[in-house]
């Protein structure tokens, strides 16, 4: 697959400093784009990450920022627009995954996860918007996961925060897509991050035989990214465990 020339546009990588995020923010450097990686957490490896880019002769920022919150959310687009320049590539790559059976999820942990893995894409979405539309160009691919619509192993508020993003994503595709902008999702399962370590008993499950890669995941986005006429589309991948 050829990679799109993104040389004259702006990305935004939410949870952007490691694991699927990081490889996503490669992706989009390598193929010309400038890109705001935002973290709330590992400032080290964000600004690592950043550091990198700009040694290759790209262009990257990275902003600290809870994307729960209106506020933070507000603030970090305004940064990487007075830096970089309107953002008109959203990645939605932020979440948690607080694993918990149905008798120990608290309210808390359901706040939590809806804030995180939900709230936070209408809220990095309604920022993003008013630049897409006055260029009347822009792509949202938001990260779900085969939890979506499989049992998972996390728990049923994680189920309910990525089936919830999903419904998102269709909501704003339909909405949006005669004013040039796409919104669309991948959905990866058992992919080799931080979140698998320990995990090697999962491979199992595996038709293929193996975890994802962040960097197929990233193959899967850049895809989205370049692509004009899909829109309201799930990617699934799942080494073969499920099918759409």
């Amino acid at each position: 697959m050829t990679a799109p020339d993104l040389k004259s546009h702006i990305a935004l990588v939410t949870g952007g400093s490691r694991g699927i995020g990081a490889a996503i923010v490669r992706a989009l450097a390598e193929a010309g784009a400038a890109v705001a990686i935002n973290y709330r957490a590992e400032a080290a490896a964000a600004e690592a990450l950043a550091a990198e880019i700009q040694k290759a002769g790209g262009r990257a920022l990275a902003i600290a920022a809870d994307v729960s919150q209106a506020d933070a959310v507000a603030a970090m687009f305004e940064r990487a627009a007075s830096e970089l320049g309107p953002v008109d590539i959203l990645v939605n790559n932020a979440g948690i995954a607080i694993s918990r059976n149905v008798d120990d999820l608290t309210e808390a942990d359901f706040d939590r996860t809806i804030a995180v893995n939900l709230k936070s894409v209408f809220l990095c979405t309604k920022a993003a918007l008013p630049a897409m539309r006055r260029k009347q160009w822009g792509r949202i691919v938001n990260i779900s996961s085969g939890a979506a619509r499989g049992v998972g192993a996390i728990g049923p508020h994680y189920n309910a925060s990525k089936a919830g993003l999903e419904g998102l994503t269709r909501g704003y595709a339909a909405r949006l897509v005669k004013e040039g902008i796409t919104v669309n999702a991948v959905a990866p399962s058992l992919i080799e991050t931080d979140m698998m370590k320990g995990a090697s008993n999962s491979v199992a499950r595996i038709p293929l035989g193996r975890f994802g890669t962040p960097e197929e995941v990233a193959q899967a986005v850049m895809l989205l990214v370049g692509n004009g006429y899909m829109t309201g589309q799930t990617i699934a991948m799942s080494g073969g465990m499920a099918f759409n």
